[in-house]
């Protein structure tokens, strides 16, 4: 660990400690990792949320709507992420900063900023370019503009956590659309990635110049380009990768230890609940997959032991993204067409096929619309995996490896699944 982000750790801890707004701060030393909220070290149980109500897409916005309509979707979702132990949220810009007060005042819980920053192109000049080249000047110049504005906007917001910039854009080097493919191969040396990767820098310290407070942390795909990121990410705080490895994670814990010796959290982990083989919803599958995650990222945390390096995680997603496959058509079909293939998800895996189901990877089912515009869900077994997993925090002193090791032995899959068709069944 350098000096200079010891002393950053020592400055934020100072500062935050004199001040109502402490929301983030952050600790961290040779063994272990975590980061703070109010003195108190904080562990992530997260999910990714969004709103998009069936027949819309990505260019449907809640925040659009009249307040009487975020109100009710709000209070019907966050109830709900509330009773299953969520404390924080992964949302995109675009939600202003009234309403993660709004979630963090009534709920509890907190907010990640994310910032695309250009994943899914850029507009340069009024022309909107689909590919990033972030070793373009006037790109650099926009995206840290962006990025500074965000900073000016939500600085000072209670409920926010930190910020997140990126989307896995180091996928987006290599993918033609935004659409979700086949996970690409990584070359060792990519000079449009040392690029991506020392604008990151310089926008997290662009952006904790402004906001002294709140942490950046960036979102990778996977670990690809681990070693250019030790080297060009030296300020980023907090390292945040979206993986889907299947039942394990395998070393990457300690990899990540070894290699750049920052925090660790997964901005997205989880499974689909649709085998692609026998084509029907496979809710056991993804409640194990689920299941079997956490219990490492839990593992993985400070004070248990193994790598102490993870701050916790996101569950993908809330509920099922209906525009996912086609993005633009069929808006109003639960596609089960499988996109990608994956071997880690051995259950429906047949090699030279796609398994992976984009429309399915909600813990809650969506529901048709109602008349106020807004919809409720339906809980899968992985809902009610999460609602058990979360009980638990690594940090309280009495919580040591064995402790988890029991709680999650105890924790069966096919109660969660009794839980669900009940649920259902009523409904």
């Amino acid at each position: 660990m350098n000096n200079r982000y010891i002393n950053l750790l020592l400055f934020l801890f100072l500062f935050t400690s004199c001040t109502q707004h402490k929301e983030d701060t952050s600790t961290s030393n040779k063994a272990a990792s975590y980061i703070t909220v109010n003195n108190q070290p904080f562990f992530i149980k997260g999910m990714n949320w969004s709103y998009s109500p069936i027949g819309t897409n990505f260019e449907y916005s809640l925040w659009q709507q009249p307040k009487e309509t975020i109100k009710a979707a709000l209070d019907q979702d966050m109830a709900r992420l509330k009773s299953i132990g969520i404390n924080t949220l992964r949302i995109y810009t675009g939600i202003p900063t009234n309403w993660i007060e709004y979630i963090h005042d009534n709920y509890g819980i907190y907010t990640v900023l994310n910032h695309s920053f250009g994943r899914y192109g850029v507009m340069l000049n009024g022309n909107w370019n689909p590919i990033t080249d972030y070793g373009d000047s006037l790109t650099q110049m926009v995206l840290l503009k962006e990025v500074a504005e965000l900073g000016k906007t939500y600085k000072g917001t209670r409920g926010l956590l930190m910020y997140l910039l990126g989307n896995e854009n180091n996928y987006g080097l290599y993918w033609k659309g935004s659409e979700t493919e086949d996970i690409p191969a990584m070359k060792k040396t990519d000079e449009r990635a040392r690029h991506l990767y020392s604008l990151f820098n310089t926008a997290s310290l662009s952006l904790k110049t402004i906001d002294t407070v709140h942490h950046v942390a960036i979102c990778n795909g996977d670990i690809g380009f681990l070693d250019l990121i030790a080297t060009e990410c030296p300020d980023v705080d907090i390292l945040g990768i979206n993986i889907y490895r299947g039942i394990s994670f395998g070393n990457v814990f300690q990899e990540v230890k070894d290699k750049y010796n920052k925090p660790i959290m997964f901005t997205e982990l989880g499974a689909d609940a649709y085998h692609s083989i026998e084509k029907k919803e496979d809710q056991y599958t993804q409640a194990e997959y689920l299941l079997n995650n956490w219990k490492e990222i839990y593992q993985n945390a400070a004070g248990q032991g193994k790598a102490e390096n993870c701050i916790g995680g996101f569950t993908f997603q809330w509920s099922d993204g209906w525009w996912k496959t086609g993005q633009t058509v069929n808006l109003d079909k639960h596609d089960s067409t499988a996109s990608w293939s994956n071997g880690g998800y051995k259950n429906d895996y047949i090699e030279g096929q796609n398994n992976m189901n984009e429309e399915w990877f909600g813990i809650c089912a969506k529901q048709p619309n109602s008349s106020d515009g807004t919809h409720t869900v339906t809980p899968r077994a992985a809902y009610y995996i999460l609602s058990e997993v979360h009980r638990l925090n690594p940090y309280t002193k009495n919580v040591r490896p064995k402790q988890v090791n029991k709680a999650f032995s105890g924790i069966q899959i096919n109660k969660a699944l009794e839980k669900a068709e009940i649920f259902q069944n009523k409904n």
